[in-house]
């Protein structure tokens, strides 16, 4: 008996999925010490992030703070995570002085960072994804820090390579990806300056059914327009694995840095994962563009020894991909560019 709903039937329900605690990371917050500061809350998966802790915090029977950080230009989300018991402060992370005001507390989950609209503002880019974790490393040296990162900063990968390992050197296409190795190094440097444990948690790509790489094929056959296969393959993972694995990785951080790849243990195709999304939708699928053997594709057979497979599969998340598209739930705009292996985002 499958004990995942049928589908997601609005926001309310996905988030409340997204913010339930598994055995595993209610069992983590009952040994970890300390409070929980995430810099970056309001971003994409930030706002569920906190809500699983504080969730798997009143599974456990601990008392345990939750804080999040953001400059909060969504009113909105600032209201719903107090409401959820999150502490929220408003910061710039830009800001040296605001960062050293922050209460210094035992565990720190970076999340802050900059993507989208890389092209034409680089400046930013770097300022963002450099210069923001270097006021952070400065300030928390006695804290563990979880530092998000992306698998963006392996060389791109043929499909049968089983992927980048977290021993693959890094080789940054663009000044998107050259800026997160920058971010890394950043880390990496104060880890070993200060002795401040630190792990590097290298994402691709999240699934939450308001954006993804499955969000972005499913709207163009909502939309019938052709999905674009010239990148044929990627990894991805369920948001919620996602944001338990980053919580529980709070006890994996060492000096000097330790590396963690976090996907999907599925190399999944476009084309296949497209043509099931079409069937579901009950629309015709077209496709553009060469299909490509090369892509991001990272190996997470460390993060499945350590944490376990993900709780929710590709199957499921295709599922209920097609099906919130189908009944026009909403979309936050933030494409994934997953068919972009220039590094130009």
């Amino acid at each position: 008996m499958n004990r995942f709903p049928e589908k997601m039937s609005d926001v309310a329900m996905l988030e409340e999925f997204l913010a339930v605690p598994n055995a595993g990371l209610i069992e983590m917050m009952k040994r970890l010490d300390g409070d929980i500061m995430i810099l970056g809350v309001a971003g994409k998966m930030g706002v569920t992030m906190a809500t699983l802790a504080v969730n798997a915090i009143r599974a456990a029977g601990v008392k345990k703070r939750v804080i999040g950080v953001a400059r909060f230009s969504n009113a909105e989300e600032k209201e719903k995570l107090e409401k959820a018991g999150v502490e929220t402060v408003v910061c710039n992370l830009l800001d040296r002085e605001q960062v050293s005001k922050l209460e210094k507390v035992s565990n720190i989950i970076f999340m802050a960072g900059r993507k989208f609209g890389t092209g034409g503002s680089e400046e930013l880019t770097w300022a963002m994804n450099v210069l923001a974790p270097e006021y952070v490393c400065e300030h928390f040296k006695d804290s563990r820090i979880v530092a998000f990162s992306t698998g963006c900063v392996y060389p791109l990968e043929r499909i049968e390579s089983c992927g980048s390992t977290e021993e693959t050197v890094p080789a940054p296409v663009g000044e998107y990806s050259q800026s997160c190795l920058g971010r890394e190094r950043i880390f990496q440097y104060y880890s070993k300056k200060n002795g401040t444990k630190v792990l590097l948690f290298r994402l691709n790509y999240s699934i939450d059914l308001r954006y993804g790489v499955l969000h972005d094929i499913a709207i163009n056959i909502r939309d019938g327009k052709p999905v674009d296969n010239s990148v044929g393959f990627f990894n991805c993972i369920w948001q919620g694995d996602a944001n338990s694995n980053a919580l529980r990785s709070l006890e994996l951080c060492e000096s000097p840095c330790a590396v963690l790849n976090v996907t999907g243990p599925e190399t999944a195709s476009v084309a296949s994962a497209a043509k099931k999304m079409g069937e579901i939708m009950g629309k015709e699928v077209s496709f553009k563009g060469e299909p490509g053997e090369i892509g991001y594709l990272n190996n997470s057979a460390k993060m499945c020894r350590l944490f376990g497979y993900p709780t929710v599969s590709l199957e499921q998340m295709i599922i209920w991909q097609a099906k919130w598209m189908a009944d026009g739930n909403i979309s936050i705009g933030k494409p994934t560019h997953f068919e972009v292996n220039n590094g130009k985002f």
